[in-house]
């Protein structure tokens, strides 16, 4: 029988109880505390109804009492459904009505989103998680509760959480993961990516409904510390890292690129940080240089995933970040198969660029309620498109191109918008960019740049075209430069290719 997720939240419970599990500011709960309160809420959410498969909604910053949640609607036997709160009303209320979600659990300073939402969808439930002390809510019912575990029987493919993704193609879709999905995920990043020790702590600003939450359970069972940011502030993370002997870190490049401007980075104490783990969108590569050059090669990993497939598909080991090699995603994770398929399915010839097709134990169930988009996104025997276009190189290192959906199509040619990326990067005056199509009457599609300078920087359209051109194939070379105060991103730091497209093109879908 495969493993849960119930069950390494209960072992990790019991190895070290005394033990610091969560570090939020100037509090601390030790793992029995989490134990205990996760018992609690777990108990009065049953009570008030809510059974086993239930989907709620959890409207939620990162917080002490984030990860008891989490855990209690796993012990509840509730599939749940994180609401990041840097979206809308309007986007919150689709993915309530996309999902069927009738109750809402929300944390105190997010009442008025959420009374926005009840009164939007009048059968929606809202429920306080009382995070400020003094308020009524779930917390403040927990204290009446039995500490005693549920003890709620589960199956392997009852459906723990239903994450959305973050929708960069213009459509967002519902990743359903398992009890056993995601016990597969905490082996995946236990066994590619980190090697977590009692007394290690882990420093997350990042949102922990996305990819920094999945590190929690790893360091759970191991008695280790997750140290938990209401939100990513350069100053603070540098003053973090150092004062709580922080031993591992999980970045998106954006925020590693942040730290490297901040005048605090030199400065900072490192001694004690092993692993700087970085993946979600592709790393330019003088932004990665440059972080090596400051703090060591041998700290450095990268990991490729998706929601779909968390949080390993890929990974490039510290030894391995030189030369070429820094433009690829590393190597298959040792639990993961992976193809390079054609648009029928079909394996591709060795050398040639292909979609990325994966299956692992940690692959998700299905997009919720979308049959059609499932049919079009499995293939037989298991096998998941992933909507990536890669290619192997001759050392076995996977090089992702760009999604199929990003790729220009200009004069009958394929460009990349990474490569472009990655060239434009390199020059000293850009601070961050991203390549686009824009619709052209002659090109079809021409290569666009959206370019922010760095602070008492100048450069010209017509220098960085130059630039560029100078690197690769004259018809990669942007065909326009556009600078823009930041570049446009999704609520997980990724670029947002569609809305730059929408923007460029006028407003209208590309």
């Amino acid at each position: 029988m495969s493993a849960t997720c119930l069950d390494l939240i209960n072992r990790g419970g019991r190895a070290m109880p005394d033990a610091t599990a969560i570090t939020f500011g100037e509090q601390s709960l030790s793992f029995a505390a989490v134990t205990a309160l996760s018992n609690q809420l777990a108990r009065v959410m049953i009570a008030e109804g809510l059974g086993r498969g239930d989907r709620v909604a959890l409207l939620v910053n990162n917080g002490l009492y984030s990860v008891p949640l989490d855990f209690a609607c796993v012990k509840a036997g509730l599939n749940r459904v994180p609401l990041n709160p840097r979206l809308s009303v309007t986007e919150h209320g689709r993915m309530l009505a996309e999902t069927d979600c009738s109750q809402l659990i929300y944390s105190d300073e997010l009442a008025g989103h959420a009374s926005a939402l009840a009164a939007a969808h009048p059968g929606l439930a809202i429920s306080p998680l009382g995070n400020n002390g003094d308020t009524a809510g779930l917390l403040r019912q927990a204290r009446a509760a039995s500490t005693d575990d549920p003890d709620l029987a589960v199956e392997p493919d009852d459906v723990v959480l239903t994450l959305f993704t973050s929708g960069t193609t213009g459509t967002l879709k519902a990743a359903q993961h398992t009890q056993a999905s995601y016990a597969a995920i905490c082996r995946n990043v236990m066994l590619n990516v980190i090697d977590v020790r009692p007394g290690d702590a882990m420093l997350h600003a990042a949102s922990l409904i996305h990819a920094s939450g999945v590190f929690v359970l790893p360091y759970w069972l191991r008695g280790a510390r997750t140290v938990i940011m209401s939100g990513f502030d350069p100053d603070a993370y540098l003053r973090l890292l150092a004062a709580e002997r922080i031993t591992a870190i999980n970045l998106v490049p954006t925020m590693l690129q942040m730290l490297l401007d901040h005048p605090a980075f030199e400065n900072t104490d490192v001694d004690h940080l092993r692993q700087v783990i970085y993946g979600a969108s592709p790393m330019p590569r003088p932004v990665i240089e440059r972080a090596m050059a400051a703090w060591g090669r041998e700290r450095f990993w990268q990991y490729y995933g998706q929601t779909e497939c968390p949080l390993a598909i890929c990974v490039l080991r510290p030894e391995e970040h030189a030369g070429d090699a820094l433009g690829s995603c590393g190597r298959p994770a040792l639990d993961v198969e992976l193809r390079l398929v054609d648009g029928d399915g079909n394996d591709v010839p060795p050398g040639e660029p292909g979609e990325i097709a994966v299956r692992a134990d940690q692959r998700m169930l299905g997009y919720y309620n979308a049959p059609a988009l499932n049919a079009a996104m499995f293939l037989d025997d298991g096998w998941l498109r992933t909507r990536d276009v890669a290619v192997f190189d001759e050392q076995g290192l996977l090089h992702i191109r760009d999604r199929t959906s990003d790729m220009i199509i200009t004069g009958g040619y394929n460009v990349y918008p990474r490569e472009v990326e990655d060239v434009l990067m390199s020059h000293p005056a850009v601070a961050e960019c991203a390549v686009v199509g824009v619709e052209d009457a002659r090109w079809v599609e021409a290569v666009t740049a959206a370019v922010t300078l760095r602070p008492g920087q100048t450069a010209s359209p017509g220098d960085l075209i130059a630039h560029v051109a100078a690197r690769v194939a004259s018809y990669k070379k942007p065909r326009q430069v556009v600078f823009v105060d930041a570049v446009p991103k999704t609520t997980v730091g990724k670029i947002n290719r569609k809305a730059l497209r929408d923007a460029l093109n006028g407003g209208r879908d590309s």
